[in-house]
């Protein structure tokens, strides 16, 4: 590199080493992304009610519990953004937000209208405790541990969030699921287009988008899941749930061998 002599200005060849850029923990928040990110919540809703209805509500938590537990646990024990890691945790708090949410509801008797309310309340508890403990709440800010799980707390509030109102808007609305995903879809591009055309308030406008893509995505696949007399294509929700976890692996691999899985930069 061609830098300058300190003492006389004249130009001299050096060999100066640059400083590498910190990267977050966290994907680069490309298009892909956001692809990824309404697959994965399909894939869950799909799964969650495939698992519910063929061991029975009780065992699914417990299993999807424990697949979570050791998916986040690989996350977290790795040193950098590993793609098939990230993703892997992400359809694993699909899969137990989704069983957690409708648990509530099916088994615990809580109305869409509560359970919504009360998530969305311990949403807000969660991003105020870690914008008033990190000063941020932008994911090119995760780059420690604790705000990691932050990071992953605020992720599996969002997707129990997500299938209670996304339930509520098909069942108690009566907008069915196919209108509950194009209500969901228009919801959705709101803050995209808002922070594309004015370029303000990035944060506000992921975090509004990231939770929008949650019952987007689970109204899609309930839509092709469902049986024709719900409203539904009637595709089974196990071979939605394989086929959409295919179109996961599918991405993630391209993504990785075009060279686009890259971490978000650190700032």
């Amino acid at each position: 590199m061609i830098a300058p002599e300190p003492a006389t200005g004249q130009t001299r060849l050096a060999l100066v080493t640059p400083v590498p850029a910190r990267l977050a923990r966290v994907p680069e928040l490309t298009a892909l992304f956001w692809v990824l990110k309404v697959l994965t919540t399909g894939m869950g809703e799909t799964a969650s009610d495939y698992l519910a209805h063929t061991i029975g509500p009780i065992l699914a938590v417990g299993l999807s519990g424990l697949a979570l537990v050791v998916a986040l646990s690989l996350q977290l024990a790795a040193k950098r953004y590993v793609p098939w890691v990230y993703w892997t945790t992400v359809a694993m708090v699909s899969v137990f937000g989704t069983v957690a949410a409708d648990v509530a509801h099916v088994g615990l008797g809580v109305p869409y209208a509560v359970s919504t309310v009360g998530f969305a309340l311990v949403l807000a508890l969660v991003l105020g405790l870690w914008h008033r403990t990190e000063g941020t709440l932008s994911v090119h800010s995760i780059d420690t541990r604790r705000r990691e799980l932050f990071y992953w707390a605020t992720v599996l509030t969002t997707f129990a969030l997500g299938t209670a109102a996304g339930d509520l808007t098909a069942v108690v609305l009566g907008l069915g699921y196919l209108g509950s995903a194009v209500l969901f879809a228009a919801a959705f591009a709101v803050p995209a287009l808002g922070y594309w055309r004015v370029r303000r308030a990035p944060v506000l406008a992921f975090w509004t988008a990231y939770v929008i893509t949650r019952p987007l995505g689970a109204s899609v696949a309930d839509w092709m899941g469902v049986s024709t007399a719900r409203g539904g294509l009637g595709f089974g929700t196990g071979l939605v749930t394989l086929v959409w976890a295919a179109a996961i692996a599918a991405i993630v691999g391209y993504a990785v061998v075009s060279g686009r899985a890259r971490a978000a930069l650190a700032s």
